[in-house]
């Protein structure tokens, strides 16, 4: 898997069944603290995800939306999904590495759900 750095890629959500396409989303990835730390705040939109790495909780003070809320183990399994209404602290998983956000509904429609297993493909790769 290596390690990223912050920058652009997309996340693959493979199809649970045999024959079912995986989804591709355009991703960015937010590895330095700085970049951690900004998120989505002030946003009103965002087109696909954003990884926030290494993390194991977020929070929504100061955000403009909803949003979905994927926390994936060191093997890029998803432990847990919440949507998070602006204005809450979501709980630590102990056993998230990363963690992914998206707008509200976002995720459903992708198929990203717990037991799925995602990839990260890194611009360039």
């Amino acid at each position: 898997m290596g390690r990223w750095r912050d920058g652009r890629g997309e996340l693959a959500v493979r199809g649970e069944a045999a024959g079912v396409p995986s989804v591709r989303v355009p991703l960015e990835i937010a590895t330095s603290y700085r970049a951690r730390t900004k998120g989505l705040l002030g946003r009103d939109s965002l087109d696909g995800a954003l990884l926030l790495s290494p993390a194991n909780s977020v929070h929504t003070f100061r955000m403009r939306m909803p949003i979905d809320v994927a926390y994936l183990d060191r093997r890029l399994t998803v432990v847990a999904v919440r949507t998070m209404p602006p204005g809450r602290l979501g709980l630590p998983r102990l056993r998230a590495r990363h963690v992914i956000e998206a707008e509200a509904g976002a995720m459903e429609r992708w198929g990203l759900r717990v037991g799925v297993r995602v990839e990260v493909v890194r611009e360039g790769d």
